[in-house]
């Protein structure tokens, strides 16, 4: 778990902390996983996606800052009573379940990370890799079970143990196989995310591991791979 919460900046000329913190956190545009309310779609008319959320969470919106829909990261174009707006590409539309969405189709919906707050879940940057199908729904003690189907050039980026998110949600893999893997969520996650009462069939949105795509790309350009001095000259070891 990393703690943002000490982090400081040494800076001249009487620059304001808040404003630079405000900067880099609107660059950054992460999140963590972790859901902080169940919306529902009011409706989606042209590009505009109107979204009704708790008045207490919706004061703490304001234009421009970026909300997780179902895990995909849209910027909020409109406040209005009990609901806000935000506007969605066409290319979203296409590659996220966005575009299926009805009126009072429940969504998952977290803002972006802030500087002082603590990752409780994993790095996640909101852009959607695919849509995956969920294919078995398996009650295990007080867990369940869900699993997914997914494209085998995806499948490389999860690993048993490692991170995914799932319509926004943080959740560790269990199993994983060449056309599908599994994730087990425990009470909290079922009843505070919409996931838990996802019936098979249902499209959700896939986000898998960043770490994994970035280190796909870096030895991508390396044809001898991973040695030990590669990892020494990027900083890895002692």
């Amino acid at each position: 778990m990393i703690d943002f919460s000490g982090f400081e900046f040494q800076v001249r000329n009487n620059t304001k902390l808040e404003t630079l913190n405000s900067k880099l956190e609107t660059w950054l545009n992460m999140f963590t996983g972790l859901i902080e309310r169940i919306g529902k779609v009011k409706g989606l008319v042209a590009s505009s996606l109107q979204i009704e959320v708790d008045p207490d969470w919706l004061q703490e919106l304001k234009e421009g800052d970026s909300v997780a829909v179902n895990g995909a990261c849209l910027t909020v174009s409109g406040l209005l009573r009990g609901s806000f707006q935000a506007d969605v590409m066409p290319e979203t539309l296409r590659k996220t379940n966005l575009g299926s969405l009805l009126p009072g189709h429940r969504l998952n919906l977290e803002r972006a990370l802030r500087l002082s707050d603590r990752l409780g879940g994993h790095l996640v940057s909101g852009h959607i890799d695919d849509v995956i199908r969920l294919i078995s729904k398996v009650r295990e003690g007080n867990a369940l079970v869900l699993g997914f189907s997914i494209k085998e050039d995806l499948a490389r980026y999860i690993i048993p143990k490692g991170s995914v998110a799932i319509d926004g949600v943080s959740l560790t893999v269990v199993e994983v196989d060449r056309d599908h893997f599994t994730v087990s969520l425990i009470p909290l996650t079922a009843n505070q995310t919409t996931l838990g009462s996802r019936e098979i069939g249902y499209q959700a949105n896939l986000e898998a591991d960043l770490i994994g795509k970035y280190v796909e790309r870096l030895l991508g350009t390396r044809k001898e791979g991973l040695s030990l001095g590669f990892l020494a000259q990027h900083g890895f070891g002692g």
